[in-house]
Order: C-alpha cells, then sequence, then structure tokens
C-alpha cells in the first residue's frame, strides 16, 4: 500500500462511520504493525477482488415487469409469503420467517444487496489502499444503478415487497432499503473526499457525486412525503425504527440537520413505546426469530444513535420514563450475546454474533456494560471486518447462492 502524502488534508464528512477514525484506522494501516487490522484487510480484500469481477447491475435487468409497467421501478415480492394450496396459488398466506424461493422471480432485491455489498467492499478497499480499481468499479456500480438515465432506479419504493393477487406493493417494502442503504452514502463520501491528499478517487467526478445527492434529494421526498413513506415511519418496531434511521441519513448526506433533529425527537417517543423498562424490545419478541429482529431493531437504533451525533444530538444517553433507552434495550442481550445465559424467547435460527457489532457500538459511546461485555462476544464466523468500518451492520449476509432474501 501506498504511504505517499498520509492523510495530511483528508477530511471525511461521512454519515454513519467516524470519518476521523477511519482516517486514523488508515494511518494504523500503513504501518503494517497492526496485526488486527492486517488480518481484517485481508478480509476485506478478498471480498472485494471477488467483486471486481461482478456487476455493475441495474432494475432494468429483471425479467418480470413490474406494477407499473416501468422498468426503472423496483420491484421485490414479499419473502415470507406463499401461495395456498388453490390451482393458482391465490390466495398468498405468511408464514414468518419462512422465505418463498419465489422472490427471486424479480431479481431487484437480490441485486441492490449486491450493489450495497460491492460497493462497500470496494469502496473501502480503495480508501486504505490507494488502489484506483477498487474505486473505479465501485463508481461504476453507483452510477449505473442511480445516476445513468438508462440503467437507474426511479427514487421510489412503490412496489417493493408485493404479495401475488393481493396488492402492488407495500410500505413495508422500504425495509428492502434500510438495511444496508445507508452504508453507500458513506462509501459516496468516501469515494468523493477519502484520498490520501483528501481529493476524490479519479473515477469518480463531481457529476457522479451531485448526481448522487440529487437522486437522494428525490428518495428522500418520496420517503418523507408518500403514503408509503408515512406509515412506515409509524411502525412501532423494526420497520419504523429502520426508516427513521433511514430518512436521518440522507437528510444527513443532503445537509438537511434540521430534519436529523426532527427525526431524533421523534424516535424518543417510539423509544418510550417500543422498549420495555427491563429493556425488552416486545414487539420483536413475539417474532419467530425474536433474537435476530431484536438485534435488527437495535441495529437501526445505534445507526441512527450515530447519524444523530453528528446533527448535535445525543440519542445513546437518552432515557424515556421509566429508563427506557438504545442502552436498556442492550442490556436485556447482554447475557445470551456473551453466553452467560440461554435467550429464553423463540428463534428458529439463533446466532449469537449476530449482537457483536451493536455491542461494540454502544461500548465506543460509553454504555459500561457493554465495554465489560467485549471480550466474551461472539464474532461473526466469516471474519471480523469492525476494525476497518467500526459502525453497526446486518452480519446476517443475504445467501444469494442457496435463494435466500434477508429481512
Amino acid at each position: 500500500m501506498s504511504t505517499a502524502h498520509l492523510d495530511s488534508q483528508a477530511n471525511l464528512k461521512t454519515i454513519i462511520l467516524e470519518g476521523s477514525r477511519l482516517i486514523e484506522i488508515r494511518r494504523r494501516l500503513q504501518t503494517g504493525k497492526d496485526e488486527i487490522l492486517n488480518k481484517s484487510f485481508v478480509i476485506l480484500k478478498k471480498k472485494a477482488d471477488g467483486w471486481l469481477s461482478q456487476g455493475p447491475w441495474s432494475v432494468m435487468e429483471k425479467k418480470k415487469a413490474p406494477p407499473s409497467g416501468d422498468m426503472h421501478d423496483y420491484t421485490s415480492q414479499a419473502p415470507y409469503w406463499w401461495p395456498s394450496s388453490g390451482p393458482d396459488g391465490n390466495p398468498y398466506v405468511q408464514r414468518d420467517g419462512e422465505r418463498n424461493p419465489e422472490v427471486l422471480n424479480y431479481s431487484d432485491r437480490v441485486n441492490i444487496e449486491k450493489v450495497l455489498a460491492s460497493t462497500l467492499a470496494l469502496g473501502l478497499v480503495w480508501f486504505y489502499s490507494g488502489n484506483e480499481a477498487y474505486a473505479k468499479h465501485a463508481a461504476d456500480i453507483i452510477r449505473t444503478w442511480f445516476i445513468s438515465p438508462e440503467t437507474r432506479m426511479n427514487p421510489n419504493l412503490n412496489h417493493a415487497q408485493l404479495i401475488p393477487f393481493a396488492n402492488t406493493g407495500r410500505h413495508i417494502g422500504i425495509i428492502d432499503f434500510s438495511q444496508w442503504y445507508t452504508t453507500l452514502l458513506d462509501i459516496a463520501v468516501i469515494l468523493n473526499s477519502g484520498s490520501f491528499s483528501g481529493a476524490s478517487a479519479a473515477s469518480w467526478t463531481a457529476e457522479d457525486m451531485d448526481g448522487f445527492r440529487d437522486w437522494n434529494r428525490e428518495f428522500l421526498k418520496w420517503l418523507t412525503e408518500s403514503d408509503f413513506g408515512k406509515a412506515e415511519r409509524a411502525e412501532k418496531n423494526n420497520h419504523g425504527s429502520f426508516t427513521c434511521m433511514l430518512v436521518s441519513a440522507i437528510a444527513l448526506f443532503v445537509d438537511n440537520k434540521q430534519l436529523v433533529h426532527k427525526e431524533a425527537a421523534s424516535i424518543q417517543h417510539d423509544i418510550n413505546e417500543t422498549i420495555n423498562p427491563d429493556g425488552a424490545l416486545p414487539e420483536e419478541l413475539q417474532r419467530t426469530r425474536s433474537w435476530h429482529y431484536s438485534n435488527f431493531t437495535l441495529l437501526a437504533l445505534t445507526r441512527l444513535a450515530m447519524v444523530a451525533e453528528k446533527a448535535g444530538v445525543d440519542l445513546w444517553h437518552y432515557r424515556g420514563p421509566q429508563g427506557q433507552g438504545i442502552f436498556k434495550a442492550i442490556e436485556y442481550l447482554l447475557p445470551a450475546a456473551t453466553g452467560a445465559a440461554a435467550w429464553t424467547s423463540k428463534d428458529i435460527q439463533f446466532e449469537r454474533y449476530a449482537a457483536a457489532d451493536i455491542i461494540r457500538a454502544a461500548a465506543d459511546a460509553g454504555h459500561k456494560a457493554s465495554q465489560l461485555a467485549i471480550d466474551a462476544i461472539e464474532l461473526p464466523p466469516e471474519g471480523d471486518l469492525w476494525p476497518l468500518r467500526p459502525a453497526p451492520e446486518q452480519l446476517e449476509p443475504v445467501k444469494v447462492k442457496s435463494g435466500q432474501i434477508a429481512n
């Protein structure tokens, strides 16, 4: 890796990740003396190398047209709904936690996951190494999906998670983007100002950044003004939390801190209603995958707290009238996350490592119980990337090869 111009002028105004921390990580990685960072970089680079020969992808690739007839409209099918025993499968019935492979008839969901996973790996490897090949491919992927008129996605989710015979899309389909999309905002910032000198990648132009910001302004307008966006934000579960985080992150990306403040105030009311005094998340405990969804909700809330910090709002230490808060909800998970006690609610696929990132994020935010738990948490089996991208990420990736779609 290059050691020239070591971050003398870099100033990363990232959205979730902390830019100054990334620059310090890069400085330490450049010395070659940090074995933890070196190990993580090998894992990250392997992922990025795998993506170099894949993509870009476009909404125009799907074989089945969306209900609107406009191939630029993102379309996905509800993963937990299955055909009934009738001759045409009508009506579809819900099987919570069981994914119907039929959803792959619409390729947009799988492809957007590839867009987000690939750009994360490619963008970070460029940032840490300076190798332009990674930035070039990341830029091409973003440009194809979001900017180029011939291939871009329309900035709406009108047809996300539709149920055959029942509707042409649902507001809860916004979750398709809520999980990983905000990471892409960080990658765009990194490509725009993350070189060792603080300049953009050679393959990411000012026009690209302007075009991507414009797309996000339109998407933010749809999220805040459409019936679907309003309904999803009103949900009192992981859907509402993720939408609040998504709106806040995009608002910060387009320099609308007033909206970030509004969402931060709103989520405090949600915390009061959705987190029990003991820290339990009752809506998520009813699920067949209660551990997964409890962690999933806290993924949204911890990322939201990181966004809010950059707008001058402290959500980490917010406490409701009965002590409800992000830290309290994490404390509820700590015994199972550390292996000190069994998870007593139902979960058909318990994975202890799902809590790793949220606990580390809380520890970074000063939560004493999480700091004490760090040494006992289980790390993701496919390799730990936290040292290079210290923010909560969804640690149960989409299993494209086996035809599974997340959440």
